[in-house]
């Protein structure tokens, strides 16, 4: 098919339909606390299929609790095209991390149905759960087991702080499936987001062209050292456990900046024991992230970050374990894919650029076991994770003008009746 159309969304439209989910599972500061398999969580996920079942589409329910809303193809037997991304969010979330990928490919359905055009593959809206990873880790639990990165039952073991199994609170909100996971044919993926970072704001640019993903290690680190009070012991007497974070937090930061343009580092999540004022403290675990898009730099990060901790812990007196957590090595993205959404923001005369994207997402998981893309949207500031996330209406119909554009091209338009 060539581009010949002008098809574009609502752009309005898909603004109050962000508003509105928005409204479940309100943050304190503007955003949103919709963790995974919470009561929120499931209040969204109703919301989503409601629009979806006024929209004509079928509903289909994994397992592992991920969502797929078809939209039926002029040639059903064709293996489908998809979008989405995910509902979730962080504990103090933005209003448009994964939400955005998630409803504007409902609004490229809704404007399908407007204008009455029939494709020759069905397309498939999908809701991923647990992409975030904030309550049971790692991310992108759901899309990893799909695409055979996790075992199903390993995943729905995992648990959150309080010790509350995935599994068990995915049956608790009612969204545990029969459909069995990764059973699902993909002929293509594409998933629109937001970058998450500053260079499309700062250079100007309406979209980026997502061709590669970073790869990712997260490790936990557990320091064990010996509680004793501030006051009356010794300074060479200590065993430090808060001491050896503070090196481990410079030791990363040096790492990354030794392996520059592209590599990051940062400890995130930090508990610290017995957290008092006045006792040293004995025992902290923390997360590390360390991410690049070269596998070689970021084996060797992980590598002079381990042997480091090893040096740090010996010279404190610390005892010591490192595990990993979480892992994905960087993502090449399928070509034609690429191909695609490069031509729709041309077609629509927006400005656009390659990109890597410094975040890891359900697509990355995906491409694995179907050609997949992503389409970036600038965010104000660069900022994500945090309450004060925002973006631009303007930039959230572009985005989804390009997913329409892309969607449309490898779907292929069989009839147009209106």
């Amino acid at each position: 098919m060539s581009l010949a159309t002008n098809i574009q969304t609502d752009g309005d439209r898909l603004w109050q339909t962000l508003d509105e989910m928005a409204a479940i599972g309100p943050g304190v500061a503007g955003g949103n606390n919709r963790q995974t398999l919470t009561d929120a969580d499931g209040e969204g996920r109703y919301l989503l299929k409601r629009w979806c079942e006024r929209a004509g589409l079928s509903m289909g329910l994994d397992t592992m609790g991920n969502m797929f809303f078809r939209r039926e193809g002029t040639e059903p037997d064709l293996e489908p095209v998809y979008m989405g991304s995910h509902l979730d969010t962080q504990p103090t979330g933005g209003r448009y991390d994964g939400v955005l990928g998630v409803l504007g490919g409902l609004e490229v359905m809704r404007t399908l149905n407007d204008l009455d055009i029939r494709t020759r593959r069905p397309i498939v809206l999908v809701n991923w759960t647990n992409e975030e990873g904030t309550r049971f880790a790692p991310a992108m639990l759901a899309s990893g087991v799909f695409a055979g990165v996790h075992e199903e039952d390993w995943a729905k073991a995992r648990v959150d702080r309080e010790g509350k199994s995935f599994g068990s609170e995915l049956r608790r909100i009612g969204w545990e499936g029969d459909e069995r996971v990764g059973a699902r044919p993909i002929h293509a993926m594409f998933e629109l987001h937001i970058e998450q970072g500053p260079i499309l704001e700062d250079e100007g640019v309406d979209i980026g062209v997502v061709t590669h993903g970073q790869g990712l290690w997260w490790l936990e680190v557990t320091l064990n050292g010996r509680e004793s009070h501030t006051g009356s012991t010794p300074m060479p007497k200590r065993r430090n456990a808060g001491l050896g974070l503070a090196r481990v937090t410079e030791l990363v930061h040096e790492t990354a900046m030794a392996h520059q343009p592209d590599a990051v580092g940062a400890i995130g999540h930090v508990e610290v024991y017995p957290n008092s004022r006045n006792i040293i403290p004995g025992r902290v675990v923390f997360t590390i992230d360390i991410r690049s898009p070269d596998k070689t730099v970021l084996d060797a990060m992980r590598e002079r970050i381990e042997r480091g901790i090893a040096e740090i812990a010996a010279d404190l007196q610390l005892e010591f374990g490192v595990e990993p957590v979480g892992h994905f090595d960087p993502v090449t993205f399928d070509a034609t894919c690429i191909s695609a959404v490069r031509s729709a923001a041309e077609h629509l005369g927006l400005s656009h650029r390659d990109i890597v994207s410094g975040a890891g997402h359900d697509a990355c998981w995906i491409n694995r076991v179907a050609p997949t893309s992503m389409i970036f949207c600038p965010c104000e500031g660069g900022l994500s994770h945090n309450e004060a996330e925002r973006i631009t209406k303007p930039w959230a119909k572009a985005g989804a003008d390009v997913l329409l554009q892309a969607v449309v091209e490898t779907a292929e338009i069989a009839e147009t009746r209106g």
